[in-house]
């Protein structure tokens, strides 16, 4: 087993300390909506927010801001991720990126076998930039990076519906297995889309996270 496979296993980890947990990305006012109210419909506004969302844009970047690592380039790096942050559609959406990007750049401080320096011109750098980042110092392959990027995301979505909707924990699985069996087609995609295919048009989502910023009573972070 390399070395590059345990660090990936590291970064996709809920166990990292960056937060991400405490976000439901609109989800939690999916649920109050009414929008999401079982196993079916959880895995539609899931699946709908993974295919459309997060690796026809996000993970495209994420790709980008790969191959720019490698290539040494911050003027590129600079540009895709003051992009990236003009597409957050709402407060929180843009807050929580900001927030697990300066976690997670923390954290690789404090592990102290990076050349975090590389980071230091990067003022407020967003999630995907400083975890593109992470995999350029591991030498973790892009296809597997991607393909884990897209995993964290979708536990973590799935997770959030386990304690919203409720529902027990094998039908948390459940989704786990069947959305995963996704994510290598996605991950392919966002490899080889040109920056000028993405799109993350995705209007339910968007008016979902603008309401969870003043909804009431909240379990997750805004």
């Amino acid at each position: 087993m390399s070395t590059a496979l345990i660090r990936l296993m590291q970064l996709v980890s809920p166990a990292l300390p960056v937060g991400a947990y405490t976000y439901s990305q609109g989800l939690e006012w999916a649920v109050e909506a009414g929008t999401v109210q079982r196993e079916a419909s959880a895995q539609a506004w899931i699946e709908d927010c993974l295919e459309f969302g997060v690796a026809r844009f996000e993970a495209v970047y994420l790709s980008h801001m790969i191959r720019a690592w490698q290539k040494g380039s911050s003027a590129e790096i600079l540009e895709l991720d003051a992009a990236f942050l003009a597409s957050r559609e709402t407060s929180e959406l843009h807050a929580e990126t900001l927030q697990m990007g300066h976690s997670l750049a923390r954290l690789l401080r404090d592990l102290g076998d990076f050349p975090t320096q590389s980071l230091e011109q990067f003022a407020e750098p967003s999630y995907p930039l400083v975890w593109s980042f992470a995999v350029n110092a591991w030498s973790i392959p892009m296809e597997e990076a991607v393909t884990g990027y897209l995993w964290a995301w979708l536990e973590n979505q799935v997770m959030a519906a386990v304690k919203l909707v409720p529902f027990g924990q094998t039908v948390g699985q459940r989704l786990l297995v069947t959305l995963g069996e996704k994510l290598p087609a996605c991950a392919q995609a966002a490899l080889q889309m040109p920056m000028e295919q993405t799109s993350n048009y995705l209007p339910a989502f968007a008016i979902a996270s603008c309401c969870h910023e003043t909804q009431y009573t909240r379990l997750f972070r805004s």
